[in-house]
Order: structure tokens, then sequence, then C-alpha cells
């Protein structure tokens, strides 16, 4: 394997020198490419992930680029294993300074088809593994440090997530963990914030089945940017925040998705339907003409009034 080029960072080399960044998820993906950006500022980055392999060549791939990298299998569903884990990193590294939230997993289901089993793997993950490692790192390193750092990555579930309704559930509990905590750590010196990704180009999306994929562009050219995101735009965004630069910022959900969120619908079409019949029962409510007197006789029509 050959890497002849470092990160192409925005920000100054050695910002996160001598710091020690978790990054959950760091094995693929928008993680990956967030552990790289730290590690080509100076952090020694941890990388954290339920399977070897690919951490094995993250790792191999930061150190070729001159970074610091080491990793740790952890399956961050699992409460008692993420304590142990950061309580051992905190005793290896002497430190942690941040910790990146990437770590998650869902599939495409219909709601009402949704099994018990697939609606607990993906709120455990999302909701309950960062709950889990964010907890954990407070408790062994930022409580006695007096600082922190937290940045989750969560996603666009503003007009909710049809499709997807058990992410979007895990993803808007992870929005309202950063928030109290922004709030409750405060005064220890920590910070949390988290960061949404809109449509990213990112090998996250090839998990998809090809139908989603294709609407997933097809939506894409109707919005503002008329393009995907990429992995680096999402990094940049977690690596101010995790800097120096904002340190008057905490709490904050800040989108990374090129106004796409307040421009377009569900990323799944929900369909029109005639299932909400009206109801007025002002005795003198507006009566409009025209236009107006058309839809109104079409409402009671398809009210069956």
């Amino acid at each position: 394997m050959k890497n002849d080029a470092r990160f192409d960072s925005v920000f100054r080399p050695g910002l996160f020198d001598d710091q020690v960044i978790l990054v959950t998820g760091g094995g693929s993906g928008i993680g990956r490419c967030i552990a790289h950006e730290l590690a080509s500022l100076g952090a020694t980055t941890i990388l954290a992930a339920r399977r070897e392999e690919p951490l094995q060549y993250v790792v191999d791939e930061i150190r070729e680029a001159g970074g610091r990298a080491e990793y740790l299998l952890l399956n961050i569903r699992d409460q008692e294993a993420v304590d142990a884990a950061v309580a051992q990193l905190v005793e290896t590294q002497g430190r942690l300074d941040g910790l990146v939230n990437c770590a998650g997993g869902q599939f495409p289901s219909h709601a009402g088809e949704l099994k018990p089993k697939g609606w607990s793997a993906v709120i455990d993950t999302n909701l309950n593994g960062t709950w889990w490692v964010s907890q954990a790192a407070y408790q062994h390193a930022f409580r006695e440090q007096g600082h922190g750092s937290i940045v989750n990555i969560v996603a666009d579930v503003w007009v909710g997530a049809p499709g997807l309704v058990h992410m979007g559930a895990a993803r808007a509990g992870v929005m309202n963990i950063t928030i109290t905590l922004a709030a409750e750590w405060a005064s220890e010196g920590v910070r949390v914030n988290a960061v949404a990704p809109g449509p990213i180009l990112s090998s996250g999306l090839a998990t998809y089945p090809q139908e989603i994929q294709q609407m997933t562009l097809d939506k894409v050219r109707t919005t503002p940017p008329s393009r995907l995101g990429t992995e680096s735009e999402v990094s940049a965004a977690v690596t101010f925040l995790l800097s120096p630069a904002a340190a008057y910022v905490s709490g904050e959900v800040m989108k990374v998705d090129g106004a796409t969120s307040v421009y377009k619908g569900h990323m799944v079409p929900v369909g029109n339907h005639d299932g909400t019949p009206s109801w007025d029962g002002f005795h003198l409510g507006a009566k409009l003409g025209g236009l107006y007197a058309k839809a109104a006789k079409d409402e009671q029509e398809q009210s069956g009034e």
C-alpha cells in the first residue's frame, strides 16, 4: 500500500500536537477521513470499531503519511466493554482530549415492517453507543482533566426520516444528549457539539440498495448545491469544533449540507394521499372565490360532505 500525500487540511499544522483524540467508526467513511485530518494536524488518533481489518488499514495509512494512530476493537453497544476500553486508553496514553462519536449504522425499512431486533440494533448503536462512549470519556478523562471536547455525528432529521425511523429517533436523541451535556458538563470545561452531514459522497452510501442511492442522487440535483458533499467538508467542521477557535461554541448542531435541509423534502418519497379530510366548524369562516372556491369544493368532495 502506498500513500504519498498527507491530508490537505485548511487548518494550521500542529494544531492538535500532544493531544489524544478518540474517533469511533474510524475504520471507514467519514470517520476515516476525520481520523486522517486530525492525525495530519498532530493528534494521536485512536480509532475504534468492531472489525480489526479496516482499523489496521487506516492506522497504516495514517502512519505512512507521517501521523500517529492506534486502534482498539470495540463494540460500543456493550457498556462494560466501552468503560474498560476507555479506561485502558487513558491509562496507556495518559490523557484524552477529544472524542468524535462517528460510529453508527442503519438500514432502510418501512416503519410498519420494522422488527424489534432491527429497531434495537440501531438504537443501541447510534444512541446508546454514543452515550456510553461519551460518559466513559467524561468519567475517565474529561472530569479529572478539567477539559475535553465531544463532537457527535448525527444526521438530517429535521423533516423526519421516512424509511429510517430507527435512525431518526436515535439521531434526534443524540442531538438532545449534545444540548444537555453541553449545559451539564460546561462547568468542568467540557464542550459538546454535533455535526449533521447532508448527503455525502462516502463509502456509507454504498451500503444502501441501488434504488436508494439513485433516489439520493436524483434528489440532490434538485437542491441548491446540486451535488453531494465531501467527507473533507464534514471533517473540517469537526476539526473546527474540536479546535481552540470553537472555545465559545457548545451545544451546537452544525449542519454541513449546502442548505439542502432547508430546501429539500424527504429523501424517500412518501407520496400524496386523500386520507386527511378537512374540518371547518367556523360558521363565519372566510369565503374566498376563484381558485380558493374550487379548492374548497374539491376538499368537500374528498371529505364526502
